[in-house]
């Protein structure tokens, strides 16, 4: 099993399963509205202060019903943070590509490749918060979080290669490593207010710009 586990591609471990096979459109609600409802309250409260109760109360269904589709807070969790992730590599990670930036100077392909990547975590920064703190310490949603990121540092690397030469960038996937770190820490700290209140987002992304062009393109 866990070797299996170790060759699942990055795509494989972040495919959502498909819906079931309700035998009727009322199953077919009632298992999307729970899944709407978990990821409200995770996403409001973090995963230690919701419980199944609270989420067939929010899907409108009974507790039974709940454990109708998922063996428990956990199951259903996984299935949040799967969905959640593969929207974020659809809407963010999958539009780093070399041809967006077609046309655009260097500026503002860093900046605009830096803004694809804060606009993941602050579309929706509490159930973000929670992804990060559950996937520390449970191996399957640190499982998918970790595809998640190998994804988007092989999509910078392939962006860094495009626009900068070999002589000023040797190792494209290190420094796409190092890019996608700090800009995901960065706006982490926007997202929780981890930063000064005097430093927004606007200041915080444009420093990390610069820094990141003086990196690519000293002098």
């Amino acid at each position: 099993m866990a070797r299996r586990a170790a060759e699942r591609t990055p795509e494989a471990v972040l495919r959502v399963a498909p819906m079931p096979d309700f035998p009727q459109e009322r199953a077919r609600r009632s298992y999307q509205a729970l899944i709407d409802a978990a990821t409200a309250l995770f996403g409001e409260r973090g995963y230690d202060e919701v419980g199944t109760p609270e989420i067939a109360e929010r899907a409108g269904v009974s507790v039974g019903t709940f454990y109708r589709y998922f063996d428990d807070k956990r199951d259903v969790y996984l299935e949040v943070a799967r969905r959640a992730m593969t929207e974020a590599h659809r809407d963010t990670i999958e539009r780093l590509t070399p041809e967006l930036f077609v046309g655009f100077a260097r500026h503002e392909t860093i900046a605009g490749a830096i803004g694809i990547l804060f606009d993941h975590v602050l579309a929706h920064p509490a159930l973000t918060r929670s992804l990060m703190e559950v996937s520390l310490r449970d191996p399957a949603v640190a499982e998918v979080k970790r595809a998640y990121d190998q994804l988007a540092v092989a999509k910078l690397a392939t962006l860094i290669a495009a626009i900068t030469p070999r002589s000023k960038v040797p190792d494209p996937e290190a420094f796409a490593y190092v890019l996608y770190s700090s800009a995901m820490q960065t706006a982490y700290g926007v997202a929780v207010q981890l930063l000064p209140a005097a430093v927004d987002r606007d200041r915080a992304k444009a420093a990390l710009v610069a820094t990141i062009e003086r990196a690519l393109f000293p002098g």
